[in-house]
């Protein structure tokens, strides 16, 4: 069966949960918060890729303070919407963390598995703190107790795309945050989690 490209990507999305002005908004607020809790801090930001990698370049520019920055691939999804739970990493730091203040950036917390995982494996590394800024806080999946830092939104149960976030690697680049269409799903087995 041939996948069926729109002649727009915003044609797949029967609802918008945040729009790109609300996200905006959001960013800075977090920037702000961030810069004035860090200061005088060596500030590491860690964005988890591919997810969290809009979200990361949207939020850094937002941040007043001296900082540096590095990235992390991890999978627990496979190619599946639901978590395994199985955290593999596929990428680490380039980055010694001992001593620094480590921001973990996510694109979403949902089981909290993933999270829960990568919090105490970059524990064990000695750095000054390790805390969590989530753009999407998913509260009523949580299968690990992880509470995020600093929170952008608390969205529904609702399988979503866009800034950053994907359905088999597309939709990364919308703007926005939106439900996708049931068709997306039709004929592959699935359903959105």
């Amino acid at each position: 069966m041939s996948e069926r490209l729109p002649e727009r990507i915003e044609d797949d999305i029967k609802e918008i949960l945040l729009s790109a002005e609300q996200i905006e908004s959001k960013v800075a607020q977090l920037g702000e918060e961030i810069s004035r809790d860090y200061q005088g801090k060596d500030l590491l930001l860690v964005c988890i890729l591919k997810g969290a990698l809009v979200f990361m370049a949207d939020l850094m520019r937002r941040i007043t303070i001296p900082m540096c920055i590095d990235t992390m691939a991890v999978t627990s999804y496979g190619a599946s919407t639901v978590s395994s739970g199985v955290v593999r990493i596929v990428k680490d730091l380039d980055a010694a963390v001992e001593g620094k203040h480590v921001l973990i950036v996510e694109d979403i917390v949902d089981s909290g598995l993933t999270l829960s995982y990568l919090v105490s494996y970059l524990k064990n590394r000695k750095p000054a703190s390790v805390r969590v800024c989530t753009l999407l806080d998913k509260p009523d999946r949580r299968q690990a107790p992880v509470v995020p830092d600093y929170n952008g939104f608390v969205i529904p149960d609702k399988f979503v795309v866009g800034y950053g976030l994907d359905y088999r690697e597309k939709y990364r680049n919308l703007p926005f945050v939106g439900v996708p269409m049931d068709r997306v799903w039709n004929g592959d087995g699935e359903g959105p989690a």
